[in-house]
Parts: C-alpha cells; structure tokens; sequence
C-alpha cells in the first residue's frame, strides 16, 4: 500500500457538542489509549497527568468540516465521528509527546509537562499488575511509539490494518507501514509476549459493524444472540483458566493500564523539606538585600534629589485618576469673557465612563508599542502635568474618542468599539488658541472622511468648495453632542478635485477653517498683514479657487493660519492681459517652519497660480515685513518672454540684473528676456533701502 493512499476515514463533520460528548462518555477509554503510547521511560506519575492532560486538550474549537467530496463508506466508517476525531486528536498529541528533546529546537506543548491537571504532595500511579501485565509494560517500552499506538489500536479499539494505517497516516505518524512492520517483527521474534487481539471480522454484505463503544472489547463477556437482552445485572466476565495467559488484548483492558483508577502515596518528603527551606533562606536574603539598597549613602544617587518614579509620585498618579478630571458646566461659557477651550463643556455620551477615561488616561502617560502616536511638529508628548480638562467622550463612527485638554495641548485617544488593537494618540498644540480658532476640533477621520466637533458657541456649520468660488456653501448637519456629519477631507484625497473647508457661525460672522491633516483646522484668512479677515468675500473666494491646491505643501505642518493677499495687479506685455501677484504666508503654532509663497495669477481665471518663489522661516509677507518682491519668466501668447516682477504698495523702483538688465520705476517690471534666462531681482523702497527678491 502507498503512503499516499493512508488517508482518513471519511467521517464527515464533527461539531464541538458532539466531540464534547464522545470526550465525556468514553473518557476512561481515550486516557487508556493515551497512557499505553506515550512512553513507559516518562514515569508512571507524569505518564497519567500527561495522559489526562492529552484527552482534555482534544476537544476541537470550532466545528471540524468534513470532506468537500464525499467517499465510499467503508466497514470502520460506523465509528461515531465525534469519538474517531477525539481520538485522532489523542494519538496525535501522544506521538509528539514521545518525541525527543533537541537542543536548540522549541519544544512543542505535548513535549512539556501538563499544566492542568496538577497534583501538589502526591504521586499517582495505576494498580499494579502480574507477570502478565510487566510482560506487556516491558514490550510497550521496547516498541517506538507509532509500533505503540498500532498496538493499541489492534488490540483495543479492533482495528484491521488497513485502518490502523489510514489512522496513524492521519495522526501525524511519520511512516505507519515502519510501524506495523516494526511490531510484526517483534511479535515474531518473541513468541512468548502477548499478541494483540485479532480485528474485528468485517461485516458481510449489507451488515452495519458494532461501533468501538459498543463491540465485545477484550476481556468481555459478549451478549447472546437475540431480539433483547434480559434484563437483570450483566454477568461478570469469565475469569481466565489457570496456568493460561492473557491474550494482549486483555492486559491492555486490566487495571495496570487504567489511569483512571489510581493509587496515591507520598512524594520524596524529605527532599520537600530540603527544598522549603532553601526557599525560605532565598526569600530572607531577597528582603535583607532590598532593605539595604533602600538605605541613604553618602552621596548623590543617580536621580539626586528628584521625587520617586512617575508611578509612584502622588502628584503624577492624581493626573491619571479619572475622578480627578475636570469637567466645566454647560452654563459656564455664555458668561465667561475669553472664548477658548478652557470653557468647553465635557461632552458625549461616555464622559462618565471611568475605563475609558481610566484608559486613555494611563495611554497618554504610558502609550505602549502597539499605540498608533502622532503629534504636530514642536508639540510636547509626554504626560499630563495635572487632571487634564474632558472635552469630549463618546462613540464617533466604530470608535470611542476621547478628547482632552491641559492648557498648551490637545490630546484625542481613540480605541475600537470592536476588539483591541488599533489604540490611537494624537497631539496638538493650542497654545493661545481662542475665538475662531477654538471653533472646531477634529474628532476622527475614516474612508476619505473627517467629523468636526464644534464649540458650544457655534450656530451654525456649513461646507464650502474652495474651487468653487460662486457656488454657495451647504449645510452640515450637527447631533446634540455638536459633532458634524462626514465630510470628504482634502488632507485625505490623492488629487485636488475638491477642497472642502468647515464654515461656522459664531454670532459675529462667517469663520473659514480648513483641514491640514491635524486635530485643529487651520483658519483660512485674505488681506495684507496685520488687517487680515475671513476668507468668505467674493474677491477672497476668488483668489483662493487658484491657490488653493498649494495647501497640499503645508499639510500636517502645525499650521495655525494660512493667509493670502494680493499685493500686485500688472499689465501684462503684447495685451495679454492683466495679472495679479499674491503672496500667501502660512504661520504655525509654535511660531518656527513659517511658510510663504509668491504666486503669479494670469489673467485667465480658470487657470490656477503659478508659483514665483518661496521661503522658509522668512518675514516677508508678514506683520513683522510686510513687503514681498517676487519674479518670473512668462511667455506671452505671441511667443515672446519676458522677465516679470512685482512688489509691494511701498515700492519705489524694481530692478534686474543678469541676463536680462532692465529697471522700471513703481512695483512691477516687465523685460524682453531669452527662454531659460536667469536674472537677479532687487527693488528700492520709497524711504530708500533696498530689498531683495523672495527665495
């Protein structure tokens, strides 16, 4: 027979309530068959926990399938398929049990000693037997464990070897035919050591065979032929005659193979006491050398005079008590004279679940591997200084968000609803943030989409397409805890098609705050520095239709502002048109990585800006330097270049140098110049000093 024909039978499914039943009504039979294949060299004590631990570990944890295409039924197919797989399971786990220990390989579970059952002061082992019984104990030890569990499985269970092969096969056996061979030569060899019992004869035709829990075992009186039994007791079976041996089948039914029916006696008592008290002696000197460690020395220590460790000071652990948490009233903000994040009330329907605040609490102080953190640039990360500030908490789309505040940051935390992995933290700063700026937080964002929960004092929400500068803006549904409807997020999208921005009312007019990737949007304004307004004008919506794909370099960037403002108009060369420079400058929270870019508009207003120039960390364009000078190669539309530039109100004369030298009095310049022509700007300013170009 090849090897590859050693398949399993084919049972069918097997449902854990079915295994749990066959596990449970033939108990005493699988903790047999485990004890007599693993091996004797184990000891009798490990040999019976192991076994007991093997049988409990065979029950399936889901439903086992069957074959995805039914085949023929054969003879040994009437066993009960909850029973054939439970003891699958069993003979697999004792194979393994039986295999050696490498050294550098890891041991699998049935290699190592059983957790549960567990016996603490005893040693448990079976009755023990005659000649008879040590013959076939010896026998047993001399065979390898797949000869074992084919001996058992012959002279237990009844099996033929066509079945004794196909079950080893499924359990895991390295090479059944070697086995069968293995416990053919031996029982050859010695004659005189018990066999095991021939199999069942097979059925004739059109016959169902007894199932193994219901065929005459070894050692048992089958009944008599008939349409019933008696009733009455069962007759005890025949005793053996005297002077004859116990067939193989037989021994392995008597009570020195049965782990169930157990003897108990004491372990090695005074190598217990020997151990005690080395423990107790171990356990003296761990306390006497942690006292000494605790005593003060001479000098400093390694953190000097500091408090104890964060988990032990007093001040640290009431930051992390959710009791602790500040929660501001409902009623506080319509009086209160600033407008910020210190009069938002605590919010959502889960502000009074003390897990969660418990857990967001001890994350932001202690966030794991597993946390997915993120904090805008120049944002502290570490722990609250006191009871932070609850803002909100409350289920937002398949996730619990908690949102905090402590004065300079704001902290979300977000878990699942469903499982937990996936703990979110994110940090912001908020430092000097009110009115509009204290508007609106991020909440979550999923599929493309971002929620907002907006300030108590918000009346109203809307959103508008800054590409779409004559569309008007259209409602944003808000529930009663003020957290909006999903919104497709620019910060989110692969293309600029669309830039969403949230529109809030708040009593004095129209605020326009975008997303940039971060808890806080960033405040969208238009008009020159230090007279700045929202951007919600028609003029401003108009220039922010063409500049506003640039956002796309200043996202997750700690932005707090982003400005534009037109600071030139020019009359283009051969009639072009007219076209219009603007400078946008983009300030962060923790006033360093400011942003500015000089952007040219041409005179088509479907076509977006252009960009002339930019800078890091400059002050142009700013309150502190109001003025911007910016250039450009254009070509016109006859095909001619030209050198254009432009700057401020204040500018007296522009002036190029290089490749092309021209000047041109007042704020712009137009030069022929050459395609690929560098040239150098510079410009003077009406009280005389000079200012250079923007880079």
């Amino acid at each position: 027979m090849s090897t590859q024909d050693l398949v399993p039978s084919p049972v069918g499914p097997v449902d854990v309530e079915q295994a749990e039943a066959a596990l449970v009504e033939r108990y005493p039979r699988l903790v047999r068959i485990a004890y007599l294949v693993l091996p004797p060299t184990m000891g009798r004590n490990r040999r019976v926990l192991t076994a007991h631990a093997l049988v409990q570990r065979a029950l399936p944890r889901r439903r086992v399938p069957g074959p995805a295409v039914p085949e023929p039924r054969r003879p040994e197919d009437a066993v009960d398929p909850g029973y054939a797989y439970v003891r699958g399971e069993v003979l697999r786990q004792a194979l393994v049990a039986g295999l050696p220990l490498r050294r550098f390989a890891v041991p699998r579970r049935a290699q190592l000693p059983p957790l549960l059952p567990q016996v603490w002061g005893l040693r448990l082992f079976p009755r023990a037997g005659g000649a008879d019984e040590l013959a076939l104990d010896q026998l047993l030890s001399r065979l390898s464990a797949p000869a074992r569990a084919a001996y058992v499985l012959r002279g237990l269970e009844r099996q033929g070897d066509a079945e004794v092969l196909r079950v080893l096969a499924a359990a895991g056996a390295p090479d059944p035919e070697s086995a069968l061979a293995e416990l053919a030569a031996l029982e050859d060899g010695e004659p005189d050591l018990p066999e095991s019992a021939p199999p069942a004869p097979a059925p004739r035709g059109g016959e169902r065979p007894e199932r193994v829990a219901e065929q005459a075992g070894p050692g048992r009186t089958p009944a008599a032929p008939g349409p019933s039994a008696a009733p009455g007791p069962s007759p005890a079976p025949a005793a053996p005659p005297a002077g004859r041996r116990l067939s193989g089948a037989s021994l392995l039914e008597s009570a020195e193979f049965d782990p169930c029916t157990l003897q108990a006696r004491p372990g090695d008592l005074l190598r217990r006491r020997q151990h005690g008290r080395a423990v107790l002696v171990g356990v003296v000197a761990l306390l006497v050398c942690g006292a000494l460690l605790g005593l003060p020395g001479d000098g400093w220590g390694r953190n000097g005079a500091a408090a104890p460790s964060y988990a032990r000071n007093p001040a640290a652990e009431a930051a992390l008590d959710p009791a602790a948490v500040k929660r501001v009233a409902a009623a506080v903000w319509p009086g209160a004279v600033r407008r910020d994040f210190s009069v938002w009330p605590a919010r959502g329907e889960l502000a009074g679940d003390a897990p969660l605040l418990r857990r967001a609490l001890a994350v932001w102080a202690r966030p794991g591997g597993a946390v997915e953190s993120s904090a805008t640039p120049g944002t502290p990360v570490g722990p609250p200084m006191g009871p932070p500030q609850l803002l909100f908490a409350g289920r937002v789309d398949a996730a619990r968000v908690v949102l905090f505040h402590d004065g300079l940051r704001l902290v979300r935390y977000a878990e699942p609803v469903e499982g937990s992995a996936g703990a979110a933290l994110d940090f912001a700063r908020t430092d000097g943030a009110e009115g509009p700026e204290a508007a609106a937080v991020v909440v979550t964002r999923a599929a493309g989409n971002v929620r907002y929960l907006t300030a108590p004092w918000v009346s109203g929400a809307s959103v508008r397409d800054l590409l779409m500068p004559g569309k008007e803006p259209w409602a944003l549904g808000r529930d009663a805890r003020g957290v909006t409807d999903a919104v497709p997020s620019p910060a989110l999208a692969k293309e600029c098609a669309r830039w969403n921005t949230l529109q809030v009312e708040d009593g004095s007019g129209g605020r326009l705050l975008g997303d940039l990737g971060e808890l806080l949007p960033a405040r969208l304004l238009w008009g020159p520095p230090g007279r700045p307004v929202d951007a919600t004008g028609r003029e401003a919506r108009e220039t922010w239709s063409r500049t506003a794909c640039g956002l796309t370099t200043v996202l997750g960037q700690g932005v707090r502002s982003v400005r534009s403002w037109r600071f030139a108009r020019q009359t283009l060369p051969e009639g072009a048109g007219r076209a219009a420079w603007v400078c946008t400058r983009a300030e962060t929270w923790r006033g360093t990585g400011t942003r500015v870019l000089a952007q040219f508009l041409p005179p088509d207003r479907k076509a977006p800006a252009a960009l002339a120039a930019r800078a890091q960390d400059a002050p142009a364009c700013g309150v502190r330097e109001p003025r911007v000078l910016a250039g450009a190669l254009w070509q016109a539309p006859g095909g001619g270049w030209y050198v254009l530039a432009a700057g401020g109100p204040d500018v007296a004369s522009v002036e190029v140098k290089g490749a092309v030298a021209a000047r041109a009095e007042g704020p712009v310049l137009a030069a022929k110049a050459a395609a690929g022509a560098r040239a150098e700007l510079s410009a003077t300013l009406e009280d005389g000093r000079r200012m250079p170009a923007l880079r």
